[in-house]
């Protein structure tokens, strides 16, 4: 099982990376090979609305308003068999970084479904985790949780679990994440 696993923190000692590193732990338990994606350390834009509100986007399921990382980001994620996300909460939702990714995503794919022949999006029915990480005060990792769920939902994924994981959680929130991984990794083989 190959599965890709999104970091969206610039921070490479806080509590989204701990949930990174416990998350590559459960997925080698298993025998999975983990991608692991820093989207900080990639240029990936926020998207512009082309044209009339929808560029390439909604009928040809590739962005082609800007250049930049996303392109080659999403023809690799067409090879994975699972996705975890993990993002840090920003003002009770998921970092710019994270955003600006998985927004452009959902665009490229939430409509396939629509088409003749009924093309599915590339993460229909593949396993999911995603993370909310609050290494602050905690706050905001409910509202989070509900934005990536939407998320998850609109690109067809079958949601696996979500995490909620605070400074005060952390210890015994990522050996429950590692286990969770494990077990993705281990029903897909």
């Amino acid at each position: 099982m190959k599965i890709y696993l999104f970091s969206g923190s610039p921070n490479a000692d806080g509590l989204t990376a701990a949930c990174c590193r416990a998350a590559e732990a459960g997925a080698k338990k298993a025998g999975a090979e983990t991608v692991w994606v820093n989207l900080n350390a990639r240029k990936v834009e926020r998207c512009r609305a082309c044209g009339n509100g929808w560029g390439t986007c909604r009928e040809e399921h590739v962005c082609t308003g800007i250049e930049d990382d996303f392109q080659q980001l999403h023809r690799q994620l067409a090879e994975a068999d699972g996705l975890i996300i993990v993002t840090p909460v920003y003002w009770g939702g998921l970092s710019e970084s994270t955003a600006s990714f998985f927004e452009r995503l959902r665009r490229c794919e939430a409509f396939k479904q629509h088409l003749p022949g009924n093309r599915q999006s590339i993460l229909r029915a593949k396993p999911a985790v995603a993370v909310a990480a609050a290494g602050g005060s905690g706050r905001g990792t409910v509202s989070c949780l509900v934005d990536l769920e939407r998320l998850l939902n609109h690109l067809g994924a079958e949601i696996f679990d979500l995490f909620a994981v605070t400074r005060r959680s952390g210890q015994y929130k990522l050996a429950a994440l590692e286990a969770c991984i494990a077990a993705m990794a281990a029903a897909g083989k």
